[in-house]
């Protein structure tokens, strides 16, 4: 089941073509990350996705229904660039927000008394926001953006401007949600982020899809079997006409194989030549690498 899919979905502005039939689909229940480099048509796709924009041809499912006008107060959307009205008090302001997204303001008071009671910030509820530092607005943001319980949760850069301990805090309430079945759509320029956080990825380059899947999968998919082996001994003279060395340093070597299975092939040989072997790890390439690569390698070809 999913709970989001785009089929074949096209927005251009004027001559720009902003999405150029993409598709893809986000299993319910799953961390799934959009990527792109500034341009790409992320945002352009949110809008479509939330219903602020509506797209030229193609369509949007949201839990197996077309999207329609309804489907806003199934959604939650923390945008980037943040949307408080800093002159409102933080209680009026989160209460307003709430009700807008159709809850009364019974159930509107005992959601924001259940987040100011998790964040400890009760004494927050006559303040102005405007009082309030960036990371601290992120709060407040964040309580604004799930106070109606979402079906689909989209964050978009949810990180920006917090520290360490608020980062953290922010994603252990992510992941709580997501253990709680709510479907998150995240979109960051952070890789390391994505590969911590997210289970699967679209990369999006120039309003078109370029890559899809699994994140462990296409981590798998771009490996170019690079071993690194940290040692101790003196290595064969004759190494380097089993295997391209890549790099060397003191008691430790990356080599890359021809095939994968080779590996168990050279740790026998090293074991049989007297080395004593500390670790023996494959390097596979990070998001970021394949990031840059793939963004690099569609741009060559348009």
């Amino acid at each position: 089941m999913n709970i989001l899919r785009l089929d074949q979905v096209v927005k251009t502005y004027d001559k720009y073509v902003a999405v150029d039939r993409v598709s893809f689909e986000v299993p319910k229940g799953s961390i799934f990350g959009l990527l792109g480099p500034n341009g790409a048509g992320k945002t352009s796709l949110i809008r479509i996705i939330t219903t602020i924009t509506q797209a030229d041809t193609g369509t949007v499912h949201l839990d197996g229904e077309k999207l329609n006008s309804r489907h806003p107060e199934q959604i939650g959307y923390m945008p980037e660039e943040r949307g408080l009205y800093k002159k409102m008090k933080v209680g009026e302001h989160l209460m307003y927000l709430a009700q807008l997204k159709g809850l009364s303001k019974a159930q509107a008071r005992q959601e924001i008394d259940h987040w100011f009671e998790k964040f400890d910030i009760k004494d927050w509820w006559s303040r102005k926001l405007k009082s309030f530092p960036k990371g601290m607005q992120q709060k407040i943001q964040f309580i604004a953006t799930v106070i109606h319980r979402p079906k689909l949760l989209i964050l978009d850069e949810p990180f920006s401007g917090l520290d360490p301990i608020n980062t953290n805090l922010i994603k252990d309430e992510i992941y709580e949600l997501h253990k709680n079945g709510t479907s998150i759509l995240f979109s960051t320029h952070r890789m390391e982020q994505v590969e911590e956080i997210c289970e699967k990825i679209v990369l999006i380059n120039k309003g078109k899809n370029i890559l899809e899947g699994d994140v462990k999968a296409i981590k798998n998919q771009f490996k170019e079997n690079l071993f690194r082996i940290d040692y101790e001994g003196a290595l064969p003279a004759d190494l380097d006409q089993r295997v391209s060395i890549v790099k060397q340093n003191d008691h430790s070597i990356t080599v890359q194989l021809p095939e994968e299975r080779e590996s168990n092939r050279l740790l026998q040989y090293l074991l049989q030549n007297g080395i004593y072997i500390h670790s023996f790890n494959e390097i596979l390439p990070t998001l970021n690498q394949i990031f840059i690569k793939q963004v690099e390698d569609s741009n060559m070809t348009r």
